[in-house]
């Protein structure tokens, strides 16, 4: 029987599950995911997902009506077992009342109502702690997204009109966690605009500051295309996947990069890559600043700096960041 995976939780967390969907796909077949409609197109198109289950929980499919429809349809499926990474009660009490035989998911999370409980390690990243649910060894598998070929088309498109034809560094400025955003990005762009192409990624609540950071690469004599809000979950993966270099903050397009193979700077201000979300690769590179007492202040990184300074994004100077994209060589013109 098919097995299920329940990840309702953020985007970049959704990414760092993919792993754990490798895993148990190579040993039971492909499995099956809930998660959220904005995060559906992510796995739909992995090789180790049977099918993805939408799943609204705070919009249409809210409150215990929607919960209850959804506890049915599991129910009528007959998983044989039930894999939690996300540690909320709602995901932990669908697989109970689904009445899933075998449902497994981390000790601080709601081990009464798990048959099978793992310790959720404090250190080490969340790949490997995620792929600990099925017993599998750190590092065994990397985070991979498989954008479609009318993904790659769309993104030949954007490229074309933008006339970008070569290598370009990519830009992702935005965050739901306003203390994670770093102030600097136009004045990043502006020191790009003579070595490389610059391309700004994002949300359509990002375009306004796509658009910023668009005006001063042009103001600059630079080649950019902004594309925040122009492109869907996979064609943004797909363009990242093109870029020489990403720079982002602590936030979904970081993960991206990392399934993608793109080498990431990666800035850090309220969180730390300790936490256990940083970036993996072996050329990627994760900046703060380290002698700050108030940092880190939040899992997630609040609104706003709850000390009103938001010094660990301010003293996080353009020149360190250049600095860090030099040391990646990414910023070198290859012949």
């Amino acid at each position: 029987m098919t097995s299920l995976v329940i990840q309702t939780a953020f985007l970049g967390d959704v990414v760092l599950t993919t792993p754990l969907l490798a895993a148990l796909a190579q040993r039971h077949g492909p499995v099956d995911v809930v998660t959220t409609p904005a995060a559906a197109p992510l796995v739909e198109t992995h090789p180790s997902v049977r099918q993805v289950i939408p799943y609204d929980k705070r919009g249409r499919d809210r409150g215990l009506t929607g919960l209850l429809a959804l506890v049915r349809r599991l129910a009528a499926a007959r998983y044989e077992a039930a894999y939690l990474p996300h540690r909320s009660l709602r995901s932990a009490a669908l697989a109970f009342l689904a009445r899933v035989p075998r449902r497994v998911g981390f000790a601080d999370g709601w081990p009464l109502l798990y048959t099978e409980v793992r310790r959720r390690p404090r250190t080490g990243h969340e790949i490997d702690r995620l792929l600990g649910l099925a017993g599998a060894p750190p590092a065994a598998l990397p985070p991979r997204l498989y954008p479609q070929s009318e993904d790659e088309r769309m993104v030949d498109a954007c490229l074309t009109d933008a006339g970008i034809a070569g290598d370009f560094v990519a830009l992702a400025p935005g965050s739901i966690w306003g203390s994670k955003r770093w102030p600097y990005y136009e004045e990043l762009a502006s020191r790009l605009a003579d070595r490389l192409a610059v391309v700004v990624v994002g949300g359509g609540e990002d375009a306004e500051l796509g658009r910023r950071i668009a005006a001063a690469v042009q103001r600059s004599g630079g080649r950019v295309l902004n594309a925040c809000g122009r492109l869907t979950l996979l064609q943004s993966a797909a363009l990242i996947g093109r870029a020489r270099v990403l720079v982002t903050n602590d936030s979904a397009p970081l993960h991206f990069a990392s399934a993608l193979g793109t080498r990431v700077v990666a800035l850090f201000g309220p969180t730390v890559p300790e936490f256990g979300f940083g970036p993996i690769g072996a050329g990627d590179l994760a900046l703060g600043v380290t002698e700050l007492v108030c940092r880190p202040c939040s899992d997630h990184g609040p609104p706003e700096c709850p000390l009103g300074h938001h010094r660990c994004m301010r003293e996080l100077r353009v020149a360190t960041v250049v600095t860090a994209l030099e040391e990646t060589g990414a910023l070198r013109r290859r012949d």
